[in-house]
This record gives C-alpha cells, structure tokens and sequence, in this order.
C-alpha cells in the first residue's frame, strides 16, 4: 500500500487546481479514498466520478482539472479496489452488485452530497446505471462511458466484437483465477507486466510521465487482497459478459433522468448498446457520442475531447 501511496501522489501532483484527498469511514466500517477538487465550488452540482475495473482516482488525472474549473468534481476508489478497504463480497452476482452500489449510496450520505452528476466508466459505468436504478433522485444526469455489462451475450458468435490481446489474455486467467492474479504472482515483475502488457497506457500518459509512472499505479492498484477483483468475477459469467446485463434494467431508471453515453470510436465494447438505451427510454433524454481516435479509454485516449463533451452536459444543467 506504501508504494500504491507514493505512485498516486506522484501522479496528483499533476493537479493544478485545489486537491484534499482522504478517507471517508462509511456506517459499514468500510473506508473509501477520495479525491475531491475544487472543494469550495458550492454554486453548481458537483461531478461525480466512477473509474472501471482496476483503476483508481490517478487514472483520472488528465481530467480533474478541466472538470472542475467550475464546479467541485469528486473521484473515488470503488469498495474493493485502490486504496479504498477491501472487504469479503458476496459470490453471488445480484448481491455483490448490491454490495458495490450500497458502498456508493453510503458514501454519497456520508459526503452530504444531495444531487450530483454521476459519470462512470467501464465497470463504474455498469455500477453507476444500477446505483440510478435504485437512488434516481441523487442524480441530476447520467453520464456512462464505454460503459462494461449492458448486452446480453450474443448466441451468434459472429456478433461478437473480438476484445484486444489483453483482454484475451485476462479471459484464459479469469476461467481459473481471479482476474489480475497474475500479477500477483509476478510480484516485483508486476509493472513490467503491465506494460507488456499495455503498452498504450504509456503512451496516453506521455506528456505528463516519460517512465513507468502508470504502469506502477496499474500495478500497485491490484497486487493486494483481490476483493473488488473477485467481486467482478461474480458478476462476469466470461469476460466481457454480465451475468446480470444492464439493458433487461435500464428501463427501471426512472424516465425523467438524463442519459449521455461516451463511447471510443474504435472501442471494444458494444457501442450498439446506445442505441438500445434509446430504444428502450423513447420519452426519455439520451444522446449517444462516439469519440474519434479513441478506444475503451476514451477519456485518456483524448482526455481534451472527453472533457469538452463532459463539460457541455455538466454545463446544461446549470
């Protein structure tokens, strides 16, 4: 955790505007770690930000400042990963989603957030839906980026978009292990793993670290306890698959609740699955982007583009 503390402070300090980071002790006496910026901007509603599977608040760092130039932005780390506590999930899919937006709610609560603008990318895209499912009067606008879990799984393989060679990779661990555990196993050859493995997050970051800054962040986020990790592998029934898609609930969030979905033109995820939410919310708001030059990171891909388009929803509702 010493090392996983060092790597994000290094990374932090990229952030130019007013950074607190710090604990927050939820009633389950779990604890989440949470990036607020521009704590003092009380005027507009506040910007909520979810990372997906193995990230944390660092990989956020090529938008909190753009974002919160006028309004406070929050990013945490989901119960489970980063260096938010890492508790025992249920293996039961339903009830480990459960867990995970409860987590959520209770960190709002505890905040003294009232309404907010909920973005979520990836798995935190998948979380942030069901957490709207379920509390739709404590968000102002849903924004899902490259959004994990929404379609059911094809029965014609031929549908099925076939996920980049790390992806692949994960899916012959996953069958066996918890997603990550190999990096666990590669102890102190874990960030030249991940780079192995993930060359590109080198190069999305490039301007801001010419070493192995992210790789050792990536690393460092899951060479602990794999508890959020396990917790996804409940959900997955393969990678890339929910068992519990998102799409057969999406009409339970309550119409009048604004979707914008982000999508990475060149992205592995199923960027169909807009079209399906606004097929399935016809009296609702929801508007669908695609990206250019960006894949499932779109928002690292083309951090200014990704901030342009998250600030002119934020933007609208004030």
């Amino acid at each position: 955790m010493s090392q996983l503390k060092a790597t994000e402070a290094k990374i932090l300090r990229c952030i130019q505007n007013t950074l607190l980071s710090y604990y927050v002790s939820l009633p389950s006496r779990n604890k989440i770690w949470t990036v607020t910026v521009n704590p003092d901007c009380h005027a507009k509603t506040p910007l909520v930000m979810v990372h997906g599977f193995g990230g944390g608040v660092g990989l956020w760092v090529q938008n909190l400042d753009a974002l919160s130039m006028h309004r406070t932005v929050y990013a945490f780390d989901l119960l489970g990963f980063g260096r938010s506590s890492r508790p025992l999930f249920s293996r039961d899919a339903e009830q480990a989603e459960e867990e995970f937006v409860q987590s959520i709610e209770e960190w709002r609560d505890v905040m003294g957030i009232n309404k907010m603008i909920l973005l979520g990318h990836s798995l935190g895209g998948f979380l942030a839906a069901s957490y709207s499912t379920k509390y739709p009067d404590r968000v102002k606008h849903l924004i899902l980026v490259d959004p994990w879990g929404f379609p059911e799984r094809p029965t014609d393989p031929t549908q099925v978009r076939s996920p980049p060679r790390w992806a692949k990779a994960l899916m012959t661990v996953l069958g066996q292990f918890n997603p990550l555990a190999v990096l666990r196993v590669a102890g102190p050859w874990g960030p030249g793993l991940v780079q192995k493995f993930r060359p590109d997050f080198k190069r999305k970051f490039a301007h801001l670290f010419e070493d192995d800054t992210i790789a050792e962040y990536i690393y460092h986020c899951n060479a602990q306890t794999p508890s959020g990790e396990s917790a996804f592998k409940s959900l997955t029934e393969s990678f890339g698959w929910a068992k519990r898609p998102m799409l057969s609930r999406i009409h339970l969030i309550r119409k009048e609740l604004p979707i914008t979905l982000i999508y990475g033109a060149y992205s592995w995820i199923d960027t169909n699955s807009g079209e399906e939410v606004k097929k399935q919310r016809p009296y609702s708001y929801v508007r669908t982007i695609a990206i250019d030059d960006a894949s499932h990171h779109v928002y690292a891909d083309q951090p200014q583009e990704f901030n342009a388009v998250v600030e002119e929803v934020c933007s609208s509702l004030d």
